[in-house]
């Protein structure tokens, strides 16, 4: 029945028509104007660095402001074709990208993962998620959780601040305007105590967002806080 399915409706690319070889795959030019990061990128925010590097370097970024978390992974550069696949998930209704999108995601995870972790999204206000049906984050979060076989927690954070958009903003605009949005939920505080928890996002710019979802974690117990998004915003680009 599958091997009809395909003869009648062969697989497709993520972000265009052309035929691929299977579901959940790039064709060749997708590919090529999409930019992974590989080699070894900043150990805090996952930003590619230039130069002579080795594993558990930073960007000067990071070495300037410490992060709010241990470390950090993402994906892919906010560039490209890569932004076409977020804003495809986050505003197009593309839910079966999370599928692939979440592999991904959990691959460029592998480096954080350490025993008890658990994995929780960055959370939305209600009245956004109402609008947009799903969380996009949570989506992935439930990916990379089901392929590490970790505890998943989906609500372990709650936005009840309804915040503006943080498109165009300055980093400490963005750290002013989330200030206080996001908390933990206490609920789950016999769940967090002395673990370490892995945050999932679908973009990172400046951090702001996740160093609330971090610190909020912090003070909940966790033993240890990581972040992995799926794609991130590199000012030089």
């Amino acid at each position: 029945m599958q091997r009809l399915t395909r003869l009648i409706y062969p697989p497709q690319c993520l972000t265009c028509d052309e035929m691929v070889e299977s579901e959940g795959r790039l064709c060749p030019s997708c590919w090529s104007r999409t930019p992974f990061i590989v080699d070894h990128p900043c150990d805090a925010c996952g930003k590619p660095l230039i130069g002579d590097t080795q594993a558990g370097d930073l960007c000067d970024d990071c070495r300037s402001m410490p992060r709010a978390w241990s470390r950090g992974r993402a994906v892919m550069l906010y560039a490209d074709n890569a932004r076409g696949v977020v804003l495809r998930l986050k505003h197009g209704d593309r839910t079966d990208l999370a599928r692939p999108a979440g592999a991904w995601l959990a691959q460029a995870a592998k480096p954080l993962l350490v025993d008890g972790m658990i994995v929780a999204p960055v959370p939305l206000h209600w009245m956004r998620l109402l609008r947009r049906r799903y969380n996009q984050s949570a989506l992935l979060a439930q990916q990379v959780a089901k392929l590490h076989r970790l505890s998943y927690i989906p609500d372990l954070l709650r936005r009840p601040i309804a915040t503006r958009t943080l498109d165009g903003m300055t980093a400490v605009q963005r750290s002013e305007t989330v200030a206080g949005a996001i908390v933990f939920n206490e609920r789950r505080r016999a769940a967090i105590a002395g673990r370490p928890v892995l945050l999932i996002d679908d973009v990172m710019t400046t951090g702001a967002t996740l160093a609330q979802c971090a610190n909020a974690c912090r003070r909940a117990g966790a033993a240890g806080v990581f972040v992995a998004v799926l794609a991130r915003v590199d000012r030089e680009h």
